[in-house]
């Protein structure tokens, strides 16, 4: 719920084509996005509960979300009012060039392994106001503990600024970027996205080392993905 209330949007009929994205870290891994619904990942057993407890863990850590509790019962309403895409990961020779489209299913791409084991992340894309502004898109971002820090950001970065403007948005707007997290400001800055200003004192956060809270600032990030010549 945002602070226009529940945000309607369109939601398409067939699910956005998967598609390929390389892992520059790792030449030898790739991963495959998948638009997710919330009725195929309820036919996935376990896929649903999986992805609200690494989102807890995250909210739970205080140092990304602003939320600070998710119950496993609010995580569905809350990520899949927008449109999932998840990123699964695999080893080899990567199926086909950047951003190309796969046939593969999350079942096939999974290959029996176990949701912690081959779920490389997921985001959702939503509308971050309502109405008339409703073409300016939101997103939020998770990638599980133990695969932090192998360059599977970026793919999901790469693959939100792929898949937003094929929902129909002409831009995005990410409404808190704490300035602590210097890794995700550079990601978005290195795909074009600019400092729109700065909220002073945004979130009460966790210190990294653990002892107690502070206040950290926030950075307003946009992109238009109309004005540097994406597709409307």
């Amino acid at each position: 719920m945002s602070a226009y209330g529940a945000i309607a949007r369109d939601v398409l009929t067939d699910p956005l084509p998967a598609t390929f994205w390389g892992i520059q870290r790792h030449p030898s891994t790739y991963v495959t996005l998948h638009h997710l619904t919330a009725p195929i990942a309820k036919s996935l057993p376990g896929l649903m509960e999986y992805l609200a407890a690494v989102m807890a863990k995250e909210i739970e850590d205080g140092l990304t979300y602003p939320q600070e509790t998710m119950h496993p019962d609010a995580f569905e309403a809350y990520f899949f009012s927008g449109d999932v895409f998840l990123a699964i990961a695999h080893t080899g020779t990567i199926g086909g060039p950047e951003n190309s489209e796969t046939d593969l299913t999350i079942e096939e791409a999974k290959q029996g392994r176990a949701w912690e084991e081959c779920i490389a992340g997921y985001f959702y894309v939503k509308p971050n106001y309502p109405g008339r502004s409703s073409h300016i898109c939101n997103g939020g971002f998770v990638v599980p503990p133990q695969h932090r820090g192998r360059g599977y950001g970026s793919a999901l970065a790469k693959s939100y600024v792929h898949y937003a403007p094929k929902l129909g948005y002409r831009a995005s707007v990410f409404n808190l970027v704490y300035t602590n997290n210097t890794a995700s400001v550079r990601l978005w800055e290195g795909l074009n996205f600019k400092k729109a200003g700065l909220i002073p004192k945004a979130g009460r956060l966790r210190r990294r080392n653990g002892d107690g809270e502070e206040y950290v600032d926030a950075w307003v990030i946009y992109k238009s993905f109309v004005d540097d010549g994406s597709p409307a």
